[in-house]
């Protein structure tokens, strides 16, 4: 009889599983994208809507901010009033303007513009005396269709201009030299009487603004504006009268 222990019979080895390795996938070549003529079109489209829906609201902000900059100032003047004017959200408002400061400079660089265009007309080879009537006619409207803008300007200047005077001292000054050195040339050949041409711009400024800066005043004495088509044409014969009367070669 064999004592031996019985041997356990071998455990089954499992077959390891070879995998292959795949093969690598193939990239689909991308169809080149080919945009159609109409779809051009339709891109310009909304980009140039886009472009007047932010101009609409900015120029509405810079309404808004010249009515009430012009009633209270920039200290009595907050950006939720303006805001509220120009029916836009606070945050909207300081999208396009970063502070009030910014607003207000804004507003007053744009009157700016506005103001000197016709001056900035004067040339050498214009007849003065033609020249100078239609720069009355010109200013004076503009303060019959812009008095906020005169009377917001003529604050700043009142309180020492202390936001535009980097604008005073450069552009309007340059500008004005320029058109006093046309004015010293139409004097210099016998056109004008001789006269001090800084002067007489700032007699056409004095006169001509005064319409709108006090027109409460005006309108208190004699009952009219320059919104009367009678009170303007009168206005206007006048001034042209005291200035040209004063100034034509004698």
């Amino acid at each position: 009889m064999n004592n031996e222990p019985p041997v356990a019979p071998p455990k089954s080895v499992k077959r390891s599983r070879v995998v292959k390795p795949k093969a690598p996938a193939l990239k689909a070549k991308a169809k080149p994208v080919v945009k159609g003529k109409g779809t051009r079109e339709a891109s310009a489209s909304t980009v140039k809507r886009r472009m007047r829906l932010i101009e609409g609201k900015r120029a509405a902000i810079l309404d808004a901010a010249l009515e009430i900059f012009s009633r209270f100032g920039l200290h009595g003047t907050s950006l939720d009033q303006v805001a509220s004017m120009a029916d836009v959200s606070k945050t909207n408002l300081l999208y396009y303007f970063a502070s009030k400061e910014e607003l207000y400079t804004s507003v007053l660089r744009q009157l700016l513009d506005v103001w000197l265009k016709p001056l900035r007309g004067f040339s050498a080879e214009q007849d003065p005396v033609e020249a100078i009537s239609e720069y009355i006619r010109v200013k004076l409207e503009l303060s019959r269709d812009h008095p906020a803008e005169s009377r917001l300007f003529c604050l700043e200047i009142i309180q020492g201009a202390p936001l535009m005077l980097a604008e005073l001292e450069q552009p309007l000054r340059d500008i004005v030299e320029a058109k006093v050195s046309v004015i010293q040339g139409w004097i210099e050949a016998g056109k004008l009487a001789p006269v001090e041409p800084h002067h007489l711009i700032f007699s056409l400024w004095a006169t001509t603004q005064h319409y709108a800066d006090f027109a409460s005043q005006i309108n208190a004495v004699t009952g009219k504006t320059l919104d009367d088509p009678v009170f303007f044409a009168q206005t206007l014969e006048n001034l042209r009268a005291l200035i040209l009367n004063g100034i034509c070669p004698r």
